[in-house]
C-alpha cells in the first residue's frame, strides 16, 4: 500500500528508520543561491537536480498499528524485556521507551543485561542501564555505520508510530511519558560532541483547510507544547512556490552519523561489550547467560516472537550533496527535506507492508522532480 506522507501522518501518529542502499555518486555543478527571509533569518533555497544526487537509501520502518511494544515477561528462567516496534518514531523516541524499559528491572540488583540490537534503540537501552550499574553486553547482526538507524532522517518529531483508531489510551499515555523524556534527554545533548541541534522546521500547506500533519498530531497526542516557537508566517517571505499557508516551528535535528557513533564510544568506554551475532530462534537467546534480555531488533520480532502485527513501512530517500547554507527543514503531505552533515535528505515514500530494500529508480526520480518543484521560481 502506497500512502502519502500527509495520509499515513494523518491518521498515526519519526519520520525515519532507514537501510542503506549504495548508489553511485554523481558530479555536481557549482551552486548559486538567492535567499528569501524569515524575520532576518535568510532561507537558502535547496539546489535540487540529479547531478547533485551522492546516494539513494530503501529502509523499513518497524511499525505496529496499536504501537510500540514496551513489556517484560518470563523467559524461561529469564527476565526478557521488550522494546521494538517503534515505525518512523525510533530516533525520537529512544531515550524516552529506553528508560521506561529499564524501569521493568528496576527493583532488581544490577547485575548483566544483554540489550539484542545495535541501532538508536539498543544502544540507548544499553547507555540507561549502564549509567543505573548495570554490566551491559550488546549482541547484534550489524554494528554502526551499517545499522538501519545510521540513515535515519532523525528529527525529533515522533510521527508514523501507530494508527490512531488501534492505540488504547493505555498505549498513549506510554507513548506521551516517552515523548517528553526523550525530548529532555536531546535538549541535554545539543551540541557537536553528539550532532543534536535546534533548527526551524517549515509546514507547507496548500490551502488553509488541510492539516499540518506534526502540529496537529502533537495536538492530538498531548504533545503539543513540545514544539517550540510555533507561528504562522507571510508565504511571501519565504522560498516555496504555491502554498498558501506555511507554519514555522522548532525542534531538534540529530546526525545519525555522529550522534551513533557517540553513544556507542560512551558504551564501551563504560565497560559495554559488543558481540556480532544474529539471533535465528528463541533457543539461541535462552542461551545468552545473561539473566535480563532486552530485545531491541526492529523487525526481528515479527520472526523471533511471531509478532504478526509488526510490519514494515518502506521508506526511500535521495541524499543529494552537502549544503552548508540550508540550515531549516521542510515538511509537505507528501515531502520533507532535512540538511545534514553527510548531505541533503530528500523524502517522499510510505509503503506499508512493503518489505523490498530495492532502490526503485522511478521513485527516486519522482521524489527528486517533486522537491524541485517546490523551489521552481528560484532555481537556476
Amino acid at each position: 500500500m502506497t500512502l502519502s506522507r500527509g495520509d499515513f501522518i494523518g491518521s498515526s501518529l519519526g519520520i525515519t528508520a532507514l537501510t542503506a542502499a549504495g548508489m553511485p555518486r554523481k558530479a555536481g555543478a557549482a551552486v548559486s543561491f538567492d535567499s528569501a527571509q524569515d524575520n532576518g533569518n535568510p532561507i537558502i533555497p535547496v539546489q535540487i537536480d540529479a547531478g547533485r544526487l551522492i546516494r539513494t537509501v530503501v529502509g523499513l520502518r518497524p511499525f505496529r498499528a496499536t504501537g510500540f511494544v514496551l513489556r517484560a515477561e518470563p523467559f524461561g528462567e529469564k527476565v526478557l524485556v521488550h522494546n521494538y516496534g517503534h515505525g518512523g518514531g525510533g530516533f525520537s523516541l529512544s531515550w524516552g521507551c529506553a528508560t521506561l524499559a529499564a524501569d521493568f528491572v528496576a527493583d532488581r540488583s544490577a547485575s548483566q543485561a544483554a540489550v539484542l540490537g545495535c541501532g538508536v534503540i539498543g544502544l540507548t537501552t544499553a547507555r540507561i542501564l549502564q549509567n543505573r550499574g548495570w554490566q551491559v553486553t550488546i549482541y547484534a547482526s550489524d554494528l554502526p555505520p551499517a545499522t538501519t538507524s545510521n540513515v535515519a532522517g532523525a528529527q525529533w518529531t515522533p510521527t508514523v508510530v501507530f494508527t490512531s483508531g488501534d492505540a488504547t489510551p493505555a498505549f498513549l499515555d506510554t507513548f506521551r511519558k516517552a515523548s517528553r523524556i526523550a525530548n529532555r534527554a536531546f535538549q541535554l545533548m545539543a551540541g557537536p560532541a553528539y550532532g543534536v541541534r535546534w533548527i526551524h522546521n517549515y509546514a507547507l500547506k496548500r490551502d488553509v483547510e488541510s492539516a499540518t500533519p506534526e502540529l496537529d498530531y502533537a495536538t492530538r497526542a498531548g504533545i503539543a507544547d513540545l514544539y517550540a516557537d510555533v507561528e504562522t508566517i507571510d508565504p511571501s517571505t519565504v522560498p516555496f512556490v504555491g502554498f498558501k499557508y506555511i507554519r514555522r516551528f522548532d525542534t531538534m535535528l540529530m546526525e545519525p552519523n555522529t550522534f551513533l557513533p557517540a553513544l556507542e564510544r560512551d558504551f564501551l568506554l563504560q565497560g559495554g561489550r559488543t558481540v556480532v551475532h544474529t539471533f535465528h530462534t528463541r533457543s539461541e537467546i535462552t542461551a545468552l547467560h545473561e539473566p535480563i534480555v532486552f530485545n531491541c531488533t526492529g523487525l526481528g520480532p515479527r520472526a523471533l516472537f511471531n509478532d504478526t502485527a509488526l510490519e514494515p513501512i518502506r521508506g526511500q530517500l535521495s541524499i543529494l550533496e552537502p549544503q552548508p547554507l540550508v540550515d531549516y527543514t521542510y515538511l509537505t503531505k507528501e515531502l520533507y527535506m532535512f540538511p545534514r552533515d553527510d548531505g541533503i535528505v530528500l523524502g517522499g515514500t510510505f509503503e506499508r507492508g512493503n518489505w523490498s530494500t530495492a532502490v526503485d529508480l522511478a521513485t527516486q526520480a519522482r521524489i527528486i522532480a517533486a522537491h524541485k518543484a517546490l523551489f521552481v521560481s528560484a532555481s537556476r
